[in-house]
């Protein structure tokens, strides 16, 4: 049963840096303070930073305390004498990673993994949060992947396999889109896996206490977020390249459809900084429409960086969760999509994929015509996202329900 005051464990996340991580966190704790009694989080981070401390020192909520993931020892430089014990016995290795989390899973109801699209090869392979997984089912507590994406993994067969498996053993897999729960009954399992949303549908949006001239938004304007993870999957790494693609095809679209631009960054860590990516590109436009092309500083928390994408008329945009925020906030939105995520929340919202746009096709004319269709349809798509948002906002307070039965029934 669920104790009084219940203690969540919130693992796999990285630094609110990426803001769709804060916003799948403010999210979550939204959803289990619906439906469980006055609870407390721990938010163990997945960082190798110094601005860990600094995410601690600019938490707002009292009920989340952040911790660090012991990734320093378990990614760094290994003595002899550890490199030999944990080639015989790599459980070892696991529990490096996980020490600084063990002295609380005995009080914690469940652990739920919460990093959205961890369990996927769009990062490489997932070995952290397996092994992450392995610790927790292995103390015997309940472990939920929590509105998670989930694969695919079959261009890597044999690990694919070693996955299938995994992902059998974990409590439960509550999915956050259709396009995971289709992939994971091709491949047999269904019997832990529950559609819910994406936590993210249910942050609120807040405006910053800065409303100077610098967001002061021109009416019609269309938000623009771009990312340099976007590289390696447009011009195969090549980063530079991908700037220029990227200032070519602003500049066509802010000339061909006479309207501002606001490139609105959503990720800003050391390792995939879209402010940094989206200055460069800025640097690389030399037209007599850069007036009317805007880069939004990074000093904007993800409640903020909602609010600010909810004033464009029009959204297109890399990053999942500036997807999502645009969506939730009835912008019609046109996904640049390089995994299942952003189709299967696309199908999930209207039935189709005709609002993504696939790597291949990310070209100033496709992406331009796209937009200027959907600029000609605005209203009828805002008034059927009015429609049905508030449907994924309830599967997204459904997986508080879903958790509840879960853990007072296990």
């Amino acid at each position: 049963m669920v104790s009084d005051r219940p203690l969540f464990i919130l693992a796999g996340i990285c630094p609110y840096q990426n803001r769709g991580c804060e916003a799948i966190v403010r999210g979550t704790v939204k959803i289990l303070r619906n439906n469980f009694k006055d609870p407390s989080f721990l938010s163990f981070t997945f960082t190798q930073n110094t601005d860990f401390q600094q995410q601690r020192k600019d938490e707002y909520d009292d009920a989340i305390t952040h911790k660090k993931m012991n990734t320093d020892q378990y990614y760094g430089k290994k003595s002899l004498i550890q490199r030999i014990i944990f080639k015989f016995d790599k459980t070892k290795k696991k529990y490096l990673l996980c020490n600084e989390m063990l002295p609380y899973l005995d009080d914690a109801v469940a652990v739920l993994s919460v990093g959205g699209d961890n369990y996927s090869l769009d990062y490489g392979i997932p070995k952290v949060f397996t092994d992450l997984d392995d610790v927790v089912l292995d103390k015997k507590r309940p472990l939920i992947l929590w509105g998670a994406s989930v694969g695919p993994f079959d261009t890597l067969p044999e690990y694919e396999q070693y996955m299938i498996e995994h992902l059998r053993k974990v409590t439960a897999i509550f999915a956050r889109e259709s396009a995971t729960v289709d992939y994971l009954t091709k491949k047999g399992i269904t019997k832990n896996v529950h559609l819910v949303a994406d936590p993210a549908f249910l942050l609120d949006p807040v405006k910053p206490q800065d409303t100077s001239e610098k967001l002061s938004f021109v009416e019609g304007s269309i938000g623009l977020n771009l990312s340099p993870l976007m590289a390696n999957y447009i011009t195969g790494g090549d980063l530079p390249q991908w700037e220029q693609i990227a200032a070519n095809m602003i500049d066509y679209l802010a000339k061909n459809t006479l309207r501002s631009i606001y490139l609105i960054p959503h990720v800003t860590s050391p390792i995939s900084d879209d402010f940094t990516f989206l200055k460069k590109v800025w640097n690389r436009i030399d037209s007599p429409v850069k007036s009317e092309i805007h880069l939004i500083p990074p000093d904007y928390n993800a409640a903020e960086t909602k609010w600010i994408i909810s004033n464009m008329c029009l959204f297109a945009g890399a990053r999942t969760h500036a997807i999502i925020a645009a969506l939730s906030s009835n912008i019609p939105t046109l996904s640049f999509t390089y995994s299942i995520k952003a189709k299967g929340i696309n199908r999930d919202i209207f039935g189709h994929e005709e609002y993504c746009i696939g790597p291949d096709q990310l070209t100033s004319e496709i992406v331009t015509s796209r937009i200027k269709s959907m600029l000609k349809t605005s209203d009828q798509i805002h008034s059927e996202l009015m429609e049905k948002i508030p449907l994924m906002q309830q599967k997204a307070m459904y997986a508080g329900n879903l958790l509840k039965d879960l853990l007072e029934y296990s």
